[in-house]
């Protein structure tokens, strides 16, 4: 008889490839960056000056945080539409295991709106738990280039 995890990687191996879509849009606010700014005491002008970054910055605003951006991949990803095959039994729990990629493709100004798209790229059976890698862009809306291009492993471990 087939584990729990092991009947879950069959249910979620079949997604391999699928794109899930794009989630809602959020918008970038200055008050947003200026909070992440003082979390990671990271006060660079680009990012919390409006006035210089409008007169010294290629941007002519300020740009959010690379670091920022990716970190609202955990709220973006909430509203991307799940390939997941529904509910898996006995799971336990999901974990973030880490980033196999990242790339800062382009910045994004102050005002943007932001959205999570998803892939999934690999499922892996690992003993007791599934390893889904899904590979997230983070769009922002009327550019033409993504902010963060970025490879996603969760584990989720099963009874």
């Amino acid at each position: 008889m087939a584990s729990n995890a092991e009947n879950a990687f069959e249910t979620l191996k079949t997604t391999e490839g699928t794109e899930e879509g794009a989630g809602d849009w959020f918008e970038v606010t200055q008050q947003l960056i200026n909070d992440f700014a003082d979390l990671t005491i990271d006060h660079q002008w680009i990012h919390v000056d409006p006035e210089r970054a409008k007169e010294q910055s290629p941007f002519g605003t300020t740009i959010a945080h690379g670091f920022l951006t990716l970190s609202m991949l955990t709220h973006l990803a909430g509203s991307v539409p799940s390939s997941g095959g529904g509910r898996l039994d006995g799971i336990v729990m999901g974990m973030n295991y880490g980033f196999d990629k990242v790339r800062f493709v382009s910045p994004v100004k102050v005002g943007s709106k932001i959205r999570a798209n998803s892939t999934v790229k690999s499922v892996e059976l690992k003993g007791s738990s599934v390893q889904v890698t899904k590979t997230y862009t983070i769009e922002v809306d009327g550019e033409s280039k993504p902010a963060v291009v970025a490879d996603w492993v969760t584990r989720l471990f099963f009874s």
